[in-house]
Order: structure tokens, then C-alpha cells, then sequence
């Protein structure tokens, strides 16, 4: 089985939080991820969308285009809006020959409101998924048969956030929906991170291999503090760096066949973890377990 190794800019600038944000520029953050290891890198806000711009750049550090946010609003919008909405992303992502857009739910989230706490993100009843799943689903075929898939990332402080909700999503929405597996948000939301890739790996086409450390999420109080405050304090990380086992995380990837990106998205304080140095670490960690999994990491 083979894998590559991606890694996103939000370790050296945050687009929600720019205070968290080092001043380097996308070049610099390029040569810093290669220098790392890694030979792709998700989008960010510092990235122009123009290909023509675009790929010279990344020709020079040796790095592709490995996916990108996309802030989707189909929760509470109309389909025709968001093919609209989404269509530059989209072409620049063909033309770099990007795996996929990353579609985040951003209507109704708090993901982004520092002054929400995170026990007041937005709860779906099942009825309310059973009508997105089938938006998402018509959504995401369309955008298969324009040549670029979406992968659905859950996320904390999402309508869209714990292992249930995720459970609920697959179960209304059609095999066109994929998954993107984020191990650190699930686990920041309760979730059993190995469990959901027994009950889901079959829409699994992108993964995240964020890591989080347990006791700053534990001494959160989530009727107070928001996701952004739990970023600030250090929730996440990179792979070797925190809480969870991605030994057994890839393992049990590679045992149900998945091949693609594991993509290190850590969104840290740049100051207090300095990128290129947990650049490295989380590197390193994938290179190890990857191995120990029986993969092929290609370029």
C-alpha cells in the first residue's frame, strides 16, 4: 500500500485567528515544510488562486497541493448557490491536480467565535441530518462529476461533531459523500478515533492526523471556553507530540486499504511550537508508524 505525506499552513499562520499567526510568507512556509519531509501541503489564505501563479511556486520546493478548506453553507443554503460559490476553488484545484477540497459546514458553527463556548455549538436532530446528509449527497456527486471530489471533514464546534453525528451523517447521505477522518477532532469530541474508522472506512478519502493533548482538553470547562480558546492553550498538535496512538490509528487504516494523504493539520501558537521544529517531530512520527503499517510513502 502506499501513502504521502501532506501538512497544512495553519502551523505557521491561523486563517481564524490571526494572532496565532507567524508573518512567513507562503514561500517560506513551503521550503520549511519540504525541508521537513513532507511533499504536499494543503491551501491556506496566503495561497493565490490563480495555477498559473501558484504551481511555479510549488514546482520550486518540491510540493503539491494536497487538499484546502473550503467553507461550505448547504446546511442552511441552496445547491445552485454553493456550485457558484465554490467553483474558483475548484478549477484552480484541477488545474494544480489536487486529490480534493476539504468541505467544512460553516453555517451555524462557532468554530470561529472566540467568544462562544463550545457548549453552545449547534445540535442537528436526526431529521434535520436526514435532510442535509441528502444535500450533501447531491452536492458532493456534482462535485465528482466536475472532476473534483470533496471529502466532509467533522469538526469541532460543527453542526457536524461527534462520533453520533458523524454516525448519523454516513447513515442519511449516499456513497457519493466522502469522509474525511480527522483523529484529533474526534477525539476532542468524545469520539472512540478507532471505532469510527471500523464503522466508516468504506467513505474514508482523506485523513487528517491531527494529534491533541488530552489534559488541556480535559481541564477545558466547554460552558465557558471556546474552540479558539482551546487552540490557544494548546489542544492540538502534531503526531509524537501528543496523546493519541497513531500506531494503531494507521494500522487500522492500512488494514481496511486505505491509500492517499495523511495530512499533519496542528494548529499551534507558532511562537511556542515553532513550525519547522514540529514539522519535523510529526514527520518523523508518520514515517515510523507508517512503516510499521506496511506502507509505501511515495512523492
Amino acid at each position: 500500500m502506499k501513502a504521502k505525506l501532506g501538512i497544512a499552513p495553519i502551523a505557521w499562520w491561523n486563517d481564524d485567528l490571526a494572532e496565532i499567526s507567524s508573518d512567513i510568507s507562503l514561500e517560506g512556509c513551503l521550503a520549511e515544510a519540504s525541508q521537513a519531509g513532507f511533499t504536499g501541503m494543503e491551501t491556506g489564505r496566503r495561497f493565490p488562486m490563480d495555477a498559473k501563479v501558484l504551481q511555479p511556486i510549488l514546482d520550486q520546493h518540491g510540493i503539491s497541493v494536497c487538499g484546502g478548506w473550503f467553507s461550505g453553507l448547504l446546511l442552511e443554503g441552496d445547491i445552485e448557490a454553493e456550485k457558484d460559490r465554490i467553483s474558483q476553488q475548484m478549477e484552480l484545484f484541477k488545474a494544480v491536480n489536487a486529490p480534493c477540497i476539504v468541505y467544512g459546514e460553516t453555517a451555524g458553527t462557532i468554530q470561529g467565535d472566540r467568544n462562544a463556548p463550545l457548549s453552545t455549538k449547534r445540535k442537528l436532530s436526526e431529521d434535520q441530518i436526514r435532510d442535509y446528509g441528502r444535500k450533501m449527497t447531491a452536492f458532493a456527486e456534482w462535485c465528482a462529476d466536475q472532476g473534483m471530489p470533496i471529502s466532509y471533514h467533522h469538526h469541532m464546534a460543527a453542526p457536524i461533531e461527534t462520533e453520533e453525528e458523524v454516525d448519523l451523517l454516513m447513515k442519511h447521505s449516499g456513497q457519493g459523500l466522502p469522509l474525511l477522518f480527522d483523529a484529533g477532532h474526534m477525539a476532542f469530541a468524545g469520539g472512540d478515533v478507532l471505532r469510527v474508522i471500523d464503522k466508516h472506512h468504506a467513505r474514508i478519502t482523506h485523513v487528517h492526523t491531527k494529534d491533541v493533548r488530552l489534559p488541556v482538553i480535559n481541564a477545558l470547562d466547554r460552558t465557558k471556553e471556546s474552540f479558539l480558546d482551546a487552540v490557544i492553550k494548546g489542544a492540538f498538535t502534531v503526531p509524537g507530540d501528543g496523546s493519541l496512538d497513531f500506531d494503531a490509528i494507521v494500522k487500522r487504516l492500512a488494514s481496511y486499504g486505505y491509500e492517499g494523504w495523511f495530512v499533519v493539520e496542528a494548529e499551534q501558537d507558532p511562537i511556542a511550537n515553532p513550525p519547522l521544529e514540529m514539522a519535523k517531530v510529526g514527520h518523523k512520527e508518520l514515517l515510523r508508524v507508517m512503516a510499521a503499517a506496511g506502507y509505501e510513502v511515495v512523492s
